[in-house]
């Protein structure tokens, strides 16, 4: 067996922006927290911040900056609202932007929300060698994300190519 055939399980870590949940009512959180496990990948750390943008960056900055992590799915913030702040709080510490995530991500949600998928800032990119994917606040986006995008790219078995293949590249 190659081990293109063979899952890499990935540290990965994740980030609830919310001003109005706890950990104990984060639906969100809890969805992506199972559905990394039952893939077989490894929760590194979980945390839950406020919509504030200099904490939310302290602590991706904190888990960009640790070798164990290889990525940080964050949800919540990427609204329109005022508080929302995520993109303006993580695209600073991007080294690479993937827009075709955001387009995607958008493009899948149209199935389900129609045009109100326009509101949603989803992104994704790349910091410190580390994958980062910003996703809307709601468990059903957090489902599509997972579900339709990011659980085949970080499947190392995802043919013709996928994240996790990729991940010791990223220092060349």
């Amino acid at each position: 067996m190659s081990h293109a055939d063979t899952l890499i399980p990935l540290h990965l870590c994740v980030l609830t922006v919310s001003d109005s949940r706890t950990l104990a009512e984060d639906r969100s959180g809890d969805y992506l927290a199972h559905a990394l496990a039952q893939e077989g990948h490894r929760m590194h750390e979980r945390a839950l911040l406020p919509d504030d943008r200099y904490r939310l960056r302290a602590q991706v900055s904190q888990w960009i900056a640790d070798p164990e992590v290889d990525g940080i799915l964050v949800t919540g913030g990427t609204g329109f609202t005022g508080r929302d702040s995520t993109p303006e709080a993580l695209l600073p510490l991007l080294d690479k932007e993937m827009p075709g995530f955001g387009e995607l991500f958008r493009h899948v949600s149209v199935e389900e929300i129609g045009t109100s998928s326009l509101q949603s800032r989803a992104f994704a990119g790349l910091a410190n060698q580390t994958f980062i994917f910003c996703l809307p606040g709601s468990t059903s986006a957090c489902r599509t994300a997972w579900e339709k995008i990011i659980r085949a790219q970080l499947d190392a078995r995802t043919r013709p190519c996928n994240l996790a293949t990729l991940r010791p590249r990223l220092k060349e």
